[in-house]
């Protein structure tokens, strides 16, 4: 489910072109905070990918709440 989700927010995410250094800045808008900049546009597609995944693991290490993308909701639920 994980893979997934990653997946997902993936397919949500801008590219741009920064103006200032001619480096690709990537970011997913429904992902406070997950975004990448690098020098190719190749470059900047994987560094956000390992971005998403860190920041999915942190959320879930923490019990925040994770944006459901594409129907998809990964959830920390009590086990009692």
């Amino acid at each position: 489910m994980l893979l997934e989700y990653v997946q997902a927010a993936l397919r949500h995410a801008k590219y741009r072109i920064l103006a200032e250094d001619g480096t690709y800045y990537g970011e997913i808008p429904e992902c406070n905070g997950v975004w990448a900049n690098a020098a190719t546009l190749e470059e900047c597609r994987e560094e956000l990918r390992e971005v998403i995944e860190g920041w999915v693991v942190l959320s879930i290490h923490k019990n925040l709440p994770l944006p459901v993308i594409d129907g998809i909701e990964v959830a920390i639920k009590d086990v009692a």
